[in-house]
């Protein structure tokens, strides 16, 4: 699956990962390969990136709300500001 984070700043991702977790407004959520599309606000939290199935290789942010777009098996995440955790 494709994921790319984007800031006003800057790209702090793009590639390829196995899901993501993001900080719903509502919750926690993640999205995996083959989601449904999608689209959702955001807010104040942690975004996981999960780059295989172990585990062990994850980026982190804490991000500060935003919105989520997931169609035809890429993630686009719009953030509105975001640090490396």
């Amino acid at each position: 699956m494709q994921i790319e984070i984007l800031t006003p700043e800057k790209k702090l991702f793009a590639g390829d990962a196995y899901g993501i977790q993001l900080p719903g407004v509502e919750g926690s959520f993640e999205v995996l390969e083959k989601h449904a599309p999608l689209v959702s606000a955001l807010g104040n939290g942690v975004v996981k990136i999960l780059l295989d199935k172990s585990g062990k290789n994850n980026s982190s942010y804490a991000v500060k709300g935003g919105f989520i777009e997931v169609f035809n098996n890429k993630v686009t995440v719009l953030l509105e500001g975001a640090t490396a955790v």
